[in-house]
């Protein structure tokens, strides 16, 4: 199952304006925002319903050029599994399993990109 999808845009600040008038008739608003400081890579704005962001933009400063998926794991060891069987499938490393703290204490994930630079994820949101 899908946990959440996202891709970059050009301009994060007026992106970030039209996807909340145009998502709020579904009752999809902005839920969460992070730092290119936080991330180590781009600024991105999660919308969803609340609690939970299923739909990201970021800005160009991502090193993701594609669309992001993130598929949902069931267990911590799931989400390290798929990132070694993802490399050695020919990925390439964009973030190896860890706790990604400025989501969540609990967000537990691993970033591939595929052949053609999507960034694909696998995450545990359960505590260990």
């Amino acid at each position: 199952m899908l946990d959440h999808v996202g891709f970059a845009v050009s301009d994060l600040k007026k992106s970030k304006a039209f996807f909340a008038a145009a998502l709020r008739p579904l009752g999809i608003t902005l839920l969460m925002e992070v730092t290119a400081e936080q991330t180590g890579a781009g600024a991105h704005a999660g919308f969803g319903i609340a609690p939970k962001p299923f739909f990201w933009i970021g800005d160009h400063g991502s090193r993701c050029t594609g669309v992001h998926f993130a598929f949902c794991a069931e267990s911590r060891a799931q989400v390290v599994q798929f990132h070694e069987a993802a490399v050695k499938a020919g990925g390439r490393d964009n973030g190896k399993p860890g706790v990604r703290p400025h989501y969540h204490e609990n967000y537990y994930g691993a970033f591939v990109l595929d052949p053609d630079g999507n960034n694909v994820e696998a995450v545990c949101h359960k505590p260990p």
